[in-house]
């Protein structure tokens, strides 16, 4: 394997490592909830990193594309979650969103560089899809996606950029 390919996963792996505990962390202390943002940032290095690597690579940019998109809407929904306020139902509702999308990263980048073909329909359910569609339109649109703080971040990822980005995926 490519030594790009096994850095971007050793890297990608560790990140993902911290993000799951920061979803296990908050999912039973919602005292802790404003560290999703850092799990928004951590996908985030995922996502530079996969893009960064499709400048870098010959082989494999569908597979790397589709894990960047995919950790876009990981990072939406996490810095979205630190700013839910009083609402713990909706809280525990995300989390278990995240938990389900982290891993199926997970799985995603556990396949890079193997000889394992691996489709985002084989790891995404349908359940999954329809409650990061239900957990979307719940978010009030000034709650932003991303740590700067212009008046473009302040955005919500709308439905119509959701369903781009799960197009791209081929869902």
């Amino acid at each position: 394997m490519d030594e790009l390919l096994i850095d971007f996963k050793t890297e990608s792996s560790d990140l993902i490592h911290q993000m799951m505990e920061i979803l296990e962390t908050v999912e039973t202390d919602h005292s802790q909830q404003s560290s999703l943002e850092r799990y928004g940032q951590f996908a985030d290095r995922i996502m530079g990193g996969a893009k960064s690597l499709l400048m870098a690579i010959d082989t494999g940019h569908d597979f790397i594309t589709m894990i960047s998109n995919y950790t876009e809407l990981c990072k939406a929904v996490g810095y979205q979650a630190s700013q839910i306020e009083d609402n713990n139902e909706f809280l525990n509702i995300v989390i278990a969103l995240l938990l389900d999308g982290t891993e199926v990263l997970e799985q995603l980048v556990e396949t890079v560089g193997t000889s394992k073909s691996l489709t985002i329909q084989e790891v995404v359910t349908e359940t999954f899809l329809e409650r990061l569609k239900w957990v979307s339109k719940q978010f009030d649109q000034t709650v932003r996606t991303s740590v700067a703080v212009d008046k473009d971040a302040k955005k919500k990822l709308n439905q119509d950029q959701i369903n781009a980005l799960l197009k791209q995926l081929g869902l």
